[in-house]
């Protein structure tokens, strides 16, 4: 009996010195090292923020200035995370994604709201802002205020409107300074029915292409032309597959800072000022900023003999608006007399 008793005790304190050491229960059963370094992350807000651009472009710079300010401002407590040339999603489906709360915050183009919101082709009208100062004031105006209200329905909040510049036109094949130049030539465009009509307006066929899809597309001669800022064209080296630029400033190109809007209702509401304060702060930069670089951008360009940059004179410029004329009685019934006699304020003043 006593041998009997013997093994068992042997056997069950083996059981239990291979369930107690075995599997790590006694070092579990032990307080955890402090690590100073994982405080305070289950409580830190992580806003992924996805875009298309490169990071030395006006939008990449505002966002990178946004997200050093806002950790700074919370003192760690959001953390902006930045996904740049669309290594996360592409200009086609950012705005989906954003609605399903997998990211949190986009600054697409204000084109690529056109499908969605028809109103939105106001801002893509050739010639529709003279100045500067007036793309200023479409954004942060009645036109700019009007269109963000659009968006109270779509589970998005519309945060601010950010600058990059002025379009110009390129191409691989000859200068386009008159509107015949444009015959029978392929361009990439945004996805924009005033845009689409400015094209056809002109006699060229066009083709709805991602922004990170452009260069190749023009490498192997999908595409011969396609409009777009200084900024945009010298960081993504659209000059090594164009022959021509032509410093038009037809169109403006600018974005619309977007965040889910369920995920802004969750946010404290000293959350959400420091948001909004941070924000007008930066589009402020970005108004000052994104003209600097794209001066600089296309100074250097000229420097190096990148592309030929060609002027339209004062005689071209007015074929141009007399050819484009048709695409404001078309979107005119679209856009909505309130917003298009807005724009013809602008226009006036110039």
């Amino acid at each position: 009996m006593k041998a009997f008793f013997a093994i068992s005790l042997f056997i069950f304190t083996g059981i239990f010195t291979a369930l107690f050491f075995g599997f790590g229960l006694g070092e579990a059963s032990e307080p955890l090292e402090y690590d100073d370094e994982q405080e305070g992350l289950e409580d830190e807000i992580v806003i992924k923020f996805s875009h298309v651009a490169a990071e030395n472009t006006p939008k990449g710079q505002a966002v990178r200035k946004f997200a050093s300010l806002i950790q700074k401002r919370t003192d760690g407590e959001i953390k902006v995370e930045i996904h740049a040339n669309g290594t996360l999603y592409n200009d086609q489906n950012e705005y989906q994604a954003l609605k399903n709360n997998h990211i949190q915050m986009i600054a697409p183009a204000t084109s690529k709201l056109t499908d969605k919101f028809p109103k939105w082709q106001v801002l893509d009208l050739p010639f529709a802002f003279p100045t500067y100062k007036d793309v200023k004031k479409a954004y942060e105006g009645p036109i700019g205020q009007t269109l963000l209200t659009e968006l109270k329905n779509d589970q998005v909040k519309g945060l601010s409107f950010w600058y990059n510049g002025y379009k110009q036109m390129t191409s691989s094949e000859d200068p386009l300074l008159r509107p015949s130049d444009f015959k029978l030539m392929h361009f990439r465009i945004m996805p924009s029915p005033v845009i689409k009509a400015q094209y056809q307006a002109l006699g060229a066929s066009t083709s709805v292409l991602p922004f990170n899809k452009i260069y190749e597309n023009l490498d192997v001669d999908f595409i011969n032309g396609q409009e777009n800022t200084a900024s945009n064209i010298y960081t993504k080296k659209l000059y090594e597959t164009q022959d021509h630029m032509t410093i038009s400033n037809h169109g403006y190109l600018g974005y619309v800072v977007l965040m889910n809007e369920i995920f802004w209702k969750e946010l404290s509401k000293e959350h959400q000022d420091i948001i909004q304060k941070t924000m007008a702060e930066t589009t402020d930069w970005s108004w000052r900023h994104s003209i600097e670089m794209n001066d600089s951008q296309l100074r250097e360009m000229k420097r190096t003999d990148a592309i030929e940059v060609h002027y339209l004179n004062d005689q071209q410029k007015q074929l141009w608006e007399d050819a484009l004329e048709s695409v404001y009685k078309e979107a005119r019934p679209v856009i909505g007399d309130k917003l298009f006699n807005e724009v013809m304020k602008l226009k006036e003043h110039d």
